[in-house]
């Protein structure tokens, strides 16, 4: 997808957020701008095409192996006793390795049995043609190595390789828990198909619980035919409305991605957590990017606008925080939405998609999401691809991707900057915000001074809130060392002088208190009025 800048804008061609292929589905920079059914598609062929080119090579090298061992057994007669250990080590060595590639390549009643229990289509003791080419490749390199290079892993290395890892030490019994009971209650109104349902997610978590030695991406293979599985069962077997299909794969989705997340989210076997630190430490690079190189139609002095904005951050942050695909592709809608209205607060009409997407990359500069690569791996590789082929979930998304791929590729050109200012900003030397309006020519618009003008007094204000923080915190202390210093005076007169409680005396009593006739005492005069 290609991405261009004009006059500090950034513009995306919407047809190039579709599928390369013509098919009318949004595409995927994970999947080389292909959807993800022509992924799969491409992927599967891309992989036959390999099995095959292993294929002629391993033939080839049994050809070998043999021609070579036949040689060795012609000329083993000729060999002195003083190396016939030797050669007899060599020879067991070279028929072992001939014998483990005509056993790669003829029938295995084990392995066409297990392959009749995983695929019933496949007939028992079918030749390796459709193993998968990773496996080949680990089985050659295991059958050409030398043995005293085959080293056993020490119980260091093992212990190492069970240790979790850090993404996956999480609280997740709960909540697992709980989406396990929502299933369950879930299912109960499907009936019938609710228990085949049930039985078939059971045997898939089983399955991939046995798989965890497969790459990431093939996982993500099992897991995409598993919903392409059930949802057409929903479909013809069991007749379920349309609606009702897209309701029960969400729930699917979220019963068996709450108790894979663990195991498939940002796993040490990728480098997704190395992405992450690189698009953090770009993100933090660029920090001095300003709405105004991106040309985002956001104005943040509006209350408003800036609420928005904020709800924005929030949610691309929460996108982490979730583990089910469904609730962070939810997560990129609900921020993307904020920008919308943020925009169309600030024109005061309906967004355009040319304003959306530079909005997008700024919030996610400004945000600087976690793990925001691993979020995208994970969505792309485990959510039900329905939801990223159409919908808006699926735009959203695609957008998303097209804004980490602009910040991993800015440059000066695209912020349309010369490449000397751009290299300043980058290693801090200067600031966008430190340039002054005398130093544009006459014929730079007003707008564009009044802008720099404004920069430079909110770089002022900035120095000044500066000032009045660390005045405030001077403050702070002198109150601290005052409040200490009268403490600790009051404290010296109360030892000096300290305080002697004296008995309380008795109190005095009245006069008339021995008075016994007060009850005889007259009236008290009452007040006359008269007549002048």
């Amino acid at each position: 997808m290609s991405l261009k800048s004009e006059r500090r804008g950034i513009h995306v061609d919407q047809s190039e957020l579709l599928c390369k292929k013509g098919c009318g589905y949004y595409g995927n920079p994970a999947w080389q701008g292909f959807c993800s059914k022509c992924w799969r598609e491409e992927y599967h062929k891309a992989r036959q095409k390999q099995i095959q080119e292993d294929w002629e090579l391993a033939e080839r090298l049994q050809r070998e192996e043999e021609e070579a061992y036949a040689s060795s057994q012609s000329t083993q007669g000729a060999q002195s006793l003083t190396f016939s250990k030797f050669e007899e080590k060599k020879t067991n060595e070279k028929t072992r390795k001939v014998t483990t590639v005509k056993k790669f390549f003829t029938a295995s009643s084990r392995a066409g049995a297990k392959k009749v229990a995983q695929e019933k289509g496949v007939k028992q003791g079918q030749p390796g043609r459709e193993r998968n080419a990773d496996n080949i490749l680990r089985d050659l390199k295991e059958i050409f190595t030398p043995s005293w290079e085959l080293a056993s892993p020490t119980e260091a290395e093992i212990q190492e390789a069970k240790a979790p890892s850090p993404s996956i030490n999480r609280q997740a019994s709960i909540e697992t828990d709980r989406v396990s009971k929502e299933f369950i209650e879930f299912l109960k109104t499907y009936h019938k198909p609710g228990q085949d349902i049930y039985k078939q997610c059971k045997l898939f978590l089983d399955t991939m619980n046995h798989k965890r030695d497969l790459s990431i991406e093939e996982q993500s293979e099992c897991a995409q035919d598993f919903y392409q599985n059930v949802a057409e069962k929903l479909q013809t077997r069991w007749k379920v409305p349309p609606e009702k299909v897209e309701k029960a794969m969400d729930q699917i989705e979220k019963y068996i991605m709450t108790r894979q997340y663990k195991y498939v989210f940002c796993p040490e076997t990728t480098d997704d957590e190395k992405k992450d630190l690189a698009v953090q430490k770009r993100i933090r690079a660029l920090h001095w990017v300003t709405p105004q190189m991106l040309c985002v139609p956001v104005n943040e002095e509006i209350p408003e606008v800036s609420d928005m904005v904020v709800k924005a951050i929030t949610d691309i942050i929460e996108m982490d925080s979730k583990r089910v695909p469904r609730d962070k592709l939810a997560c990129i809608t609900k921020c993307s939405k904020h920008i919308f209205n943020a925009i169309k607060i600030t024109k005061n009409e309906p967004a355009s998609a040319d304003d959306f997407l530079p909005t997008l990359i700024y919030i996610v500069l400004k945000g600087n999401p976690p793990r925001l690569q691993s979020n995208i791996q994970y969505i792309t590789r485990f959510c039900n691809p329905s939801r990223l082929m159409t919908g808006e979930d699926g735009y959203y998304f695609t957008n998303l991707c097209c804004a980490v791929a602009f910040i991993e590729k800015l440059d000066a050109q695209s912020l349309n900057l010369s490449q000397e200012d751009f290299d300043r900003f980058m290693t801090g030397q200067t600031s966008p915000k430190k340039q002054e309006s005398d130093s544009f020519s006459p014929d730079v618009c007003l707008g564009v001074k009044q802008m720099y003008k404004n920069l430079d007094l909110l770089s002022q204000l900035n120095e000044r809130q500066e000032r009045i923080v660390n005045e405030a915190k001077k403050l702070e202390k002198d109150l601290i060392d005052w409040t200490e210093g009268i403490t600790k005076e009051v404290q010296d007169i109360v030892e000096k002088y300290p305080l002697e409680i004296k008995p309380k005396s008795q109190a005095l009593a009245a006069i008339d208190s021995e008075n016994v006739e007060n009850d005889k005492l007259p009236p008290p005069l009452q007040p006359q009025v008269y007549a002048g």
